[in-house]
């Protein structure tokens, strides 16, 4: 049984482009008896940002913590354990001013944890989430891909490197904002995309 996990993060649910391109691709695969889908919306989560204290809670041994650090602690780790537990993570991103939404960042802080999801060694930081593939929907409302304002591509990639996740897919929607033709235009080549990704 092959798990996915689908990791939502736009301000307007399932009506985001990033959404719908997401469960379009989505769409093509729950139908195999062989795929679990688990659909996380990190904007309904409402994580709030990463405290002193919170990160305290994860280094404190479990024997030692007291009643708010476990309560804390358990925020991140059911999060870590779903991310642990799926053989595909699949990122359905909008931009917002240039960047990933807050609540998929405040998600990620999350995710990040030394000795559980990578390691520090003399060469430098390795992932520990192996053998797992990622697979990004960014919808935008310019075009920015391959330019200096695109700064979700290369974040993502670097953040899902770090964790250990090296196989990773785009596919984006570009232009949204630029009248019909191109909006309608975008979505025919993200779609062609999808197929190919679903065939593949």
């Amino acid at each position: 049984m092959k798990t996915v996990l689908a990791i939502f993060s736009s301000l307007n649910g399932t009506e985001g482009n990033s959404s719908k391109l997401a469960n379009e691709y989505l769409l093509k695969i729950e139908n195999d008896d062989s795929v679990r889908i688990n659909r996380v919306d990190v904007a309904s989560l409402a994580l709030p940002h990463l405290t002193g204290e919170e990160m305290q809670a994860w280094m404190t041994d479990t024997s030692e913590r007291n009643e708010s650090q476990h309560a804390l602690a358990k925020i991140s780790d059911n999060i870590v354990e779903a991310v642990k537990a799926a053989d595909e993570i699949v990122l359905a991103v909008p931009m917002y001013n240039f960047g990933i939404p807050s609540s998929l960042k405040a998600y990620f802080d999350r995710i990040a944890r030394a000795g559980i999801t990578f390691k520090y060694t003399e060469t430098g930081p390795v992932g520990l989430l192996e053998n797992k593939s990622a697979t990004v929907f960014a919808a935008r409302g310019g075009v920015y891909a391959g330019s200096d304002f695109d700064t979700q591509t290369p974040y993502l990639k670097h953040f899902l490197n770090f964790i250990g996740i090296s196989d990773v897919n785009f596919v984006y929607a570009e232009g949204l904002n630029m009248g019909e033709e191109q909006m309608n235009s975008a979505f025919a080549d993200a779609n062609e995309k999808i197929i190919e990704l679903t065939k593949g």
